[in-house]
């Protein structure tokens, strides 16, 4: 079934790329569709595309899911209509995110009144800024795939590059598409330690490098700045809302995926939102192991993904 394809005004001088999937196949439709934001410095093309196999929304759609996609701005097919480019965090958490939920659950065909939401790495921390800082948000239940909320640590690589919030907010760079493509494959070849901390080839067919480059998208300085003192400060604070303190508060269902050799959100990083939210229902997904290493990207990507990563969500929104 073809994606069904919209462009939905945010009212901040942007418009929204969303895409819905309906479910295919006999599986009865799911009480409630299913919402995936992606993180930064990519956009919602990775969950259509799997190298060796159906993708994420292929799966998810196949169980019975109804599964919608978001570009926030900057990302995809989003269009900036009007005004500048100034935007940062709590703008994709709050406008942004509000502004799809309100879209997907007005033409839902499930008839639902609220929604789950996927959040991808960056994704993650939008998602749960939008639940603590919108209380009545229609939201059920969460997950992060290679996602965080507080950092607890970050790879050498990572905190180099963002070691200084004012010079990374002035760095604007632009083209990082074209240097993917250029880049990916060189790397594959000459210098895959490099690689490997986003995308391992032991676990992820690299060869189709000219549709793996079509996620990437040039990063924001104004975002690169917040980034980088959410880094030095740990926890996320979002218009004067703490969300790493709001977690224990939270109640919604909760499943983390964790990347067991993830070197842009270390493990620990990722799971301490397992180990802290109040959920009675949540549940730890590790991903790799020694023979099969698993990176940020490859969660979506590497070989396996089907039954190892998209099932088990499949299985936990159904449950949930």
């Amino acid at each position: 079934m073809p994606l069904e394809q919209y462009l939905v005004d945010n009212h901040a001088g942007w418009r929204l790329a969303m895409s819905r999937r309906r479910p295919v196949g006999d599986a009865p439709l799911a009480a409630r569709p299913v919402l995936i934001v992606p993180g930064y410095g990519m956009n919602s093309y990775i969950f259509g595309f799997h190298p060796r196999g159906p993708s994420m929304i292929d799966c998810l759609s196949a169980r019975g899911l109804e599964v919608w996609t978001v570009d926030l701005r900057g990302q995809g097919r989003s269009i900036r209509a009007r005004g500048n480019n100034r935007y940062g965090l709590a703008d994709l958490a709050i406008e942004d995110i509000g502004t799809a939920i309100a879209h997907v659950l007005a033409n839902t065909k499930t008839g639902a009144t609220s929604l789950d939401i996927v959040g991808c790495s960056l994704g993650t921390a939008l998602a749960f800024a939008h639940v603590a800082s919108v209380p009545t948000a229609p939201v059920h239940a969460l997950v992060s795939m290679a996602g965080l909320v507080t950092w607890r640590g970050a790879h050498p690589v990572v905190r180099f590059a963002f070691g200084s919030p004012r010079l990374v907010g002035l760095m604007r760079i632009r083209n990082t598409r074209a240097l993917a493509r250029v880049a990916l494959p060189l790397l594959t070849k000459i210098a895959p330690s490099l690689l490997s901390v986003y995308l391992n080839g032991r676990s992820t067919d690299l060869t189709q490098a000219s549709k793996l480059v079509q996620a990437v998208e040039d990063p924001h300085p104004i975002i690169n700045r917040e980034i980088a003192e959410w880094i030095k400060r740990g926890d996320l604070v979002v218009r004067g809302v703490n969300v790493s303190k709001r977690l224990p508060e939270l109640k919604h269902p909760f499943l983390c995926v964790v990347a067991n050799d993830d070197g842009i959100v270390l493990p620990a990083t990722s799971r301490h939102t397992y180990d802290v939210i109040g959920s009675d229902k949540k549940r730890l997904l590790i991903v790799g192991d020694p023979e099969q290493p698993i990176a940020h990207a490859d969660l979506f990507l590497f070989t396996g993904a089907q039954e190892r990563v998209f099932a088990p969500v499949a299985d936990f929104l159904l449950e949930v």
